[in-house]
């Protein structure tokens, strides 16, 4: 099957019929922003505010947000607001500078690392910091073959775009990538975690039978495009083990499982007992402010430092990491780590339970406020059913609740509420995924 994974729950030009209002957005959008951004939803929706775990339209109507992932502790935290606000009427300068807070910050986020990982670096975006820890790596290695799963994404700078499946078949992946299929539980069961490091193994060797040197093996922790597969707990250790045995290194991209989304800890990457040589992460770090970062073995970007300076003139400002101090106050000071593993849970458990009276549920999986359906036309035979995937996200949009769709297949259902999710917003999910499961039998 061929399909287009940067389309998945995309609005598309006529499709559905639109008040005369949205159509005029949506053409002075296209005129003014170009023909290469994409909207969600069948009826796409303009939206105008946000606070906590909801977000309001122009008629102020409130959308249940379970899936903005950006905003990990709820839209206009104002802890954050406060703090963004008072360090811009203070100081907004570069790291070129001496400055307290950037130090303050960095040595907070590597105590919550493995001893092993010494270093931090700061970018603007989880691109950028893809983007350096390829650089570091391939100057660690010498190398430049990467591995990544089939329906990754990290990413949309020239050099990460072309180790991101999931942008689609019209973004050429680079001719030192290979791809790897998902490390899928669902489909394969105990013999997942042997098949996903015997294939990242492999890939490896053909990248050096072609005269390609490894440098890097890059995933994120719950493999969010590809489908989310949250485990068995352990599972990515021999993928990784495959990847050193290459001369390779790990690159752990939290940009999406970071910051406590998973539940048991605040990196993905701790659930499968792997230490990375590199971990990057942004999106929920300033909760919104454009802030992301690298976090490095010492012995890894020691020749980089000294042969190349760095230098990113909004990297590590000091709004921004004003901003990343706050986020990581109120994760820590409002337990939600915790919260994200308890509501997750019981999330997931509501949806499993509704897998009896509909058959189109194949599978509920994911770890903390980081979940995955697996929608199907056959349970038996595991066969992925996309139309009803989209009619279930978009008849939830009706119901004013907010998620969206991922997998090669497009048959999975992606739910990322935000951190402050509560067992109130669990209960308004899984009272409209019934109304619109009753729908779509």
């Amino acid at each position: 099957m061929n399909i287009d994974t940067g389309m998945v729950n995309a609005f598309q030009e006529g499709a559905t019929d639109l008040d005369p209002e949205t159509r005029e957005m949506i053409e002075r959008r296209k005129a003014l922003l170009g023909p290469a951004y994409r909207l969600f939803y069948d009826k796409p929706l303009h939206l105008v505010r946000g606070e906590g775990a909801w977000l309001f339209d122009q008629e102020d109507n409130a959308y249940l947000d379970a899936y903005n992932n950006v905003t990990s502790i709820g839209h206009c935290h104002p802890k954050v607001v406060e703090a963004i606000a008072t360090q811009a009427g203070v100081l907004a300068t570069n790291t070129r500078y001496i400055h307290g807070s950037i130090l303050d910050y960095a040595e907070r986020l590597l105590n919550t690392m493995p001893d092993e990982i010494g270093h931090m670096m700061f970018t603007c975006t989880g691109s950028d910091a893809n983007d350096l820890a390829v650089r570091i790596a391939q100057a660690y290695t010498g190398g430049l073959g990467i591995v990544v799963t089939e329906t990754a994404y990290h990413g949309i700078t020239q050099s990460v775009s072309e180790f991101s499946p999931s942008l689609g078949a019209n973004v050429d992946l680079g001719p030192h990538v290979r791809t790897v299929p998902a490390p899928d539980a669902y489909r394969q069961g105990e013999d997942m975690a042997a098949n996903f490091a015997t294939a990242v193994e492999a890939a490896f060797a053909d990248l050096k039978r072609h005269g390609i040197k490894p440098a890097l093996f890059i995933c994120d922790g719950i493999f969010a495009s590809d489908g989310v597969f949250d485990g068995p707990r352990g599972f990515l250790k021999g993928a990784v083990d495959a990847a050193h045995a290459a001369g390779a290194v790990y690159i752990a991209d939290e940009v999406q499982s970071g910051f406590g989304r998973t539940g048991d800890a605040l990196w993905g990457f701790q659930r499968h007992d792997v230490v990375p040589d590199l971990v990057t992460m942004g999106k929920p770090m300033g909760n919104g402010y454009p802030v992301a970062g690298v976090a490095v073995r010492p012995e890894l970007v020691e020749e980089f430092g000294r042969k190349a300076r760095y230098f990113n003139t909004f990297g590590g400002n000091a709004v921004a990491i004003a901003a990343a101090t706050a986020v990581l106050d109120v994760i820590e000071g409002e337990g939600l780590t915790e919260n994200a593993r308890e509501i997750g849970a019981y999330l997931q458990d509501g949806i499993r339970a509704r897998a009896e009276a509909h058959p189109c549920i194949g599978d509920a999986r994911g770890a903390g406020l980081f979940l995955g359906v697996e929608i199907v036309s056959d349970r038996a035979a595991k066969t992925p059913d996309a139309a009803a995937t989209s009619a279930i996200v978009n008849g939830l949009r009706e119901e004013r609740v907010l998620i969206s769709a991922c997998s090669k297949t497009h048959n999975v259902l992606k739910i990322r509420p935000p951190l402050v999710f509560t067992r109130e917003n669990a209960d308004q999910f899984l009272a409209a995924f019934d109304r619109v499961l009753a729908r779509i039998k």
